[in-house]
């Protein structure tokens, strides 16, 4: 008796409590379901929020639709989206970090994870996930997630940043891509083959063999893919030493160069971001294309039904164009390991300690949103491969036009994927962060413009990476 006594005073001083909040409206997760009340099967009421850019062409149409389902499936959740664009959505997040207040679930790169657990606003889901979920997931691209000991939230994807060709561009310059696709290439073969994609008239180049996305950050996604097929699959090297000192680094710098001066790449190169190298790519200007995603077969096949339609929303001056997926090409003898990127719902906590329950709530939507039904229909309009049980159970059902060609050449390039280095300590991550922001990125963009030789920048990193963790905190070869 007396314990009932306790609970119903507990209950009143508690609702005398969310009274008096009221008008504060706390977030969900800063109170951790502090406004909570009860539903009508006996389970408190929760609302989690998540924070979600267009991940897929269809994805943010499916708002409605997700949060429909996710209440039809827990009745007393609500699951309430906020949408961003790929352009705001660092600084939407930023913000409410910083404010104590972020959203329950934010989509991001694996890659962010260090940054925000080293500023404590990421909730470790290790002890809540069920054994279930976990096993629901393959289990590379789930290491992502990870960092020291902790889990903090679900991948969505594990996709390949391969290289893209035009079908019939590579035939006409006598490339057998199917071997390619099977047996990869050597960067001195890479270089004899775009060589002959490039298309010229007097002094005009009218084709060129290869053209990547390097305008501002995007160098660093041309530099990444590349220094991973030379030996070097992450900052750092497995006794934790700053990988990008080693001499393969400065060999990748120096091809960089090369395929510039060769004529097989723009001049102007520093000036390309991502939409002029596709709409180079779909108005038959290069021969390959890259950062290469799964997604672009689909853009392509789409661009080419508006052609065929007399549509006027296609590219304007573009061609049809057949989507062929090729691997980025390897140094020196170095074994083939593909740049992979694996994004996913990662779980935020405010500043308040969230309660047991709303910390199961938060699990239970990035599972619902990770797996089964939205991952399948999310991974299938970005043709990229399902990491999941359920992902590929739902799929099933669903059909999707690609090419059996690409299909294989990604499962490929997924068997030796970059492995997840969750043991590199957050401290040293986001000293080398720095150094890729305060000097990689620039230099690379002289590098580029022709400002700087390979060996230039090669000094320039190498003096950063030896005063910022010593001699002895360098690879030297």
């Amino acid at each position: 008796m007396k314990r009932k006594t306790h609970v119903l005073t507990s209950l009143l001083a508690f609702s005398m409590l969310l009274t008096t909040l009221t008008a504060c409206g706390p977030k969900s997760n800063e109170g951790g379901g502090a406004n909570a009340a009860k539903a009508g099967n006996g389970e408190a009421k929760d609302t989690i929020t998540a924070l979600l850019p267009p991940v897929s062409g269809e994805f943010q149409n499916n708002f409605a639709q997700m949060e429909k389902d996710f209440n039809a499936l827990y009745p007393n959740l609500t699951l309430k989206i906020e949408p961003a664009s790929w352009e705001d959505m660092t600084q939407k997040l930023d913000t409410q970090v910083n404010a104590g207040s972020p959203p329950d679930i934010a989509f991001i790169g694996s890659d962010g994870i260090s940054k925000y657990v080293q500023q404590g606003m990421l909730m470790d889901i290790t002890e809540t996930a069920t054994p279930e979920m976990i096993a629901d997931f393959d289990p590379a691209p789930l290491e992502y997630m990870k960092k020291g000991e902790g889990l903090y939230g679900f991948p969505a994807y594990m996709e390949v940043h391969a290289l893209g060709g035009n079908k019939e561009y590579l035939e006409a310059a006598g490339i057998d891509w199917k071997n390619v696709q099977k047996n990869g290439w050597t960067y001195e073969e890479f270089r004899e083959a775009i060589k002959k994609g490039v298309v010229k008239e007097g002094n005009t180049t009218k084709r060129y063999g290869f053209v990547f996305a390097t305008a501002g950050v995007t160098a660093k996604d041309y530099l990444n893919i590349l220094i991973k097929n030379a030996g070097m699959p992450a900052a750092f090297d497995k006794d934790l030493k700053y990988a990008y000192t080693s001499k393969n680094f400065l060999e990748v710098l120096k091809a960089i160069r090369q395929l510039i001066d060769d004529g097989s790449m723009p001049k102007e190169l520093s000036s390309v971001d991502a939409g002029k190298r596709w709409n180079m790519f779909l108005t038959g200007q290069t021969m390959i294309t890259g950062k290469g995603l799964a997604t672009f077969e689909n853009s392509a096949k789409k661009n080419n039904e508006k052609l065929k339609a007399n549509d006027g929303s296609a590219v304007q001056g573009s061609i049809p164009v057949e989507y062929i997926v090729l691997p980025v090409p390897t140094f020196l003898g170095e074994e083939p390991i593909s740049s992979t990127v694996v994004d996913g719902y990662v779980t935020f906590r405010g500043k308040k300690e969230p309660t047991a329950e709303h910390k199961a709530n938060v699990v239970k939507a990035a599972y619902f949103l990770a797996s089964g039904k939205v991952a399948a229909t999310t991974n299938n309009d970005l043709f990229a491969a399902h990491i999941t049980k359920s992902g590929r159970e739902a799929a099933k059902s669903m059909t999707v036009d690609r090419n059996p060609d690409n299909v294989a050449a990604v499962e490929t390039m997924l068997s030796h994927a970059n492995p997840a280095r969750p043991d590199i300590p957050v401290d040293l991550g986001a000293k080398a962060i720095k150094i890729e922001d305060a000097v990689i990125i620039p230099k690379l963009q002289a590098l580029l413009a022709n400002e700087i030789t390979p060996e230039e920048m090669y000094e320039a990193v190498k003096a950063e990476a030896i005063g910022t963790f010593g001699q002895d905190g360098i690879v030297n070869d």
